[in-house]
């Protein structure tokens, strides 16, 4: 059943949930509930959101350097790779007690490249990493593709287990992307792939079937002949990153994707990247993160959050404690994103004073997930958010995600808690937009207030479904109290 709550027309959900808009329009007991829910908002960015924050906390490292060519000479070799070099100095590096691993400036080819614990790989100005696009310069690693676990080529900047690392400077990690190399290993014909090139479209259902049936990890080894891309940059189960100053351009795959890790910050770093599903940065399975100062422009999610796919998320670890500020989002899916990977569950995201406008960008807050998935996605809190346009909703939440996926569908998702303050948007489709289930309400406690949402096309609120305790106050559509 649809509905479609436009302006003043607000009706009661179905299930018994009901829709506030104006004062008069609620009993006494739906207004001393809605305060009282206003009052949780507001104590969790007084309470909540400091001690996060207290709990994030850069790495240190040793004072001194490590510059890669005081270890080994340059070449006059045309497609000479400096994987050996970079990864001697870093193990070298850390075997001494850390400090950072210098790259001068200039345009360096290379294969991966492997952080270890006390390592800042830290790239000066007008240097450049570009790193190859020949797979056989690519080992086997343990690392998560799309949520789930498995081996796989490694990814271009890697650590597996490792504390105290980062990356930083004012250089450029350059993944090398393009129609003719990894972008066409999508499978899709307008990112260049072709009949007979191996792409994703052989390994991906394999290892979504190896998810479903439980298969070992150990036993789930990709690589040669499954098509499957690499990350630009993923720390594995690691301990205290930092990921400030640089740029990452051109990613085969996702830019920045820390799986399963704790105490990350990503700290004014320049994404462009329009490759497929060439997501900015997706914290999977992680706890305490920071994304600050950044700016997206991607082919996908700009943030997107994660907590493992199906089974694997459902037998791991939730994400929790994220606070997103003072970013720029431009072309992409989303701007701030959860899901669709998010079996894990997640809960307490803070978004605050960020910037997004994009004829291109499709949705600012989205929620993206499904009865494949499972999981409780909770307590997401934004403020402060200025949108020049976006192609669909302001906020999106969706529990009826790729409807087509393959899988047990037997673990219906939950979203509760979701609040939005002082958001601006001067061009959409829709104001909010909710796709829920027929036949059980999944998503409630939602509140949009002191909000302006202009140049709406379409309606102000889309309801498909049943949701409960969806509020706004003091929200206006296209100058008009809603």
């Amino acid at each position: 059943m649809k509905k479609s709550v436009i302006a003043l027309l607000l009706a009661c959900a179905l299930g018994g949930g009901s829709f506030a808009g104006t004062a008069s329009a609620q009993s006494q007991s739906a207004k001393e509930k809605a305060a009282a829910r206003d009052k949780e908002s507001a104590k969790a960015w007084v309470e909540l959101y400091p001690e996060i924050e207290k709990a994030i906390q850069a790495p240190t490292f040793r004072d001194k350097d490590y510059p890669i060519f005081k270890y080994g000479k340059k070449s006059n070799t045309e497609g000479y790779l400096y994987t050996e070099l970079i990864n001697k100095v870093i193990d070298r590096c850390s075997k001494e007690g850390g400090g950072r691993v210098v790259i001068p400036a200039g345009t360096w080819l290379t294969g991966p490249i492997t952080l270890k614990s006390n390592v800042n790989l830290h790239l000066e100005e007008g240097a450049t990493l570009l790193f190859t696009s020949d797979l056989k310069e690519y080992p086997i690693v343990r690392t998560r593709w799309e949520g789930v676990d498995c081996y796989n080529y490694q990814p271009m900047v890697y650590a597996f287990e490792q504390e105290n690392i980062a990356i930083t400077g004012k250089g450029t990690l350059d993944g090398g992307g393009k129609f003719e190399n990894w972008w066409r290993m999508c499978g899709a014909r307008h990112f260049g792939w072709e009949e007979g090139i191996v792409s994703q479209k052989i390994g991906r259902p394999i290892l979504l079937e190896w998810n479903e049936k439980g298969v070992p990890v150990e036993q789930r080894r990709l690589g040669d002949g499954y098509g499957m891309r690499v990350q630009l940059v993923n720390p594995m189960m690691c301990k205290n990153v930092l990921i400030e100053g640089v740029t990452m351009l051109r990613s085969p795959f996702w830019v920045i994707h820390p799986a399963l890790c704790d105490n990350v910050i990503v700290r004014n770093v320049h994404v462009q990247n329009e490759g497929p599903n060439g997501d900015g940065c997706d914290p999977d399975a992680c706890k305490n993160v920071l994304i600050e100062g950044c700016y997206f422009d991607t082919g996908d999610d700009c943030i997107a959050i994660k907590s493992g796919r199906n089974r694997d998320g459902r037998d791991g670890r939730p994400s929790e404690n994220i606070i997103v500020r003072n970013c720029r989002m431009k072309n992409g899916h989303g701007g701030v994103v959860i899901g669709s990977e998010i079996s894990g569950g997640y809960r307490n995201l803070f978004v605050e004073n960020c910037q997004m406008d994009s004829p291109l960008l499709d949705r600012v807050i989205r929620i993206k997930t499904n009865n494949c998935r499972g999981g409780i996605i909770e307590n997401v809190y934004v403020r402060n958010v200025e949108v020049g346009e976006c192609k669909e909703a302001v906020l999106k939440i969706n529990l009826i995600y790729d409807p087509k996926e393959i899988c047990n569908r037997a673990y219906a998702p939950i979203v509760r808690n979701v609040y939005l303050d002082n958001v601006t948007c001067k061009k959409s489709k829709y104001g909010v937009y909710i796709d829920a289930y027929d036949d059980r309400c999944n998503v409630y406690n939602v509140e949009v207030k002191n909000s302006s949402f202009d140049g709406v096309q379409t309606g102000a609120f889309l309801l498909n479904g049943q949701a409960a305790d969806v509020r706004f106050f003091n929200l206006k559509i296209n100058g008009n109290a809603m």
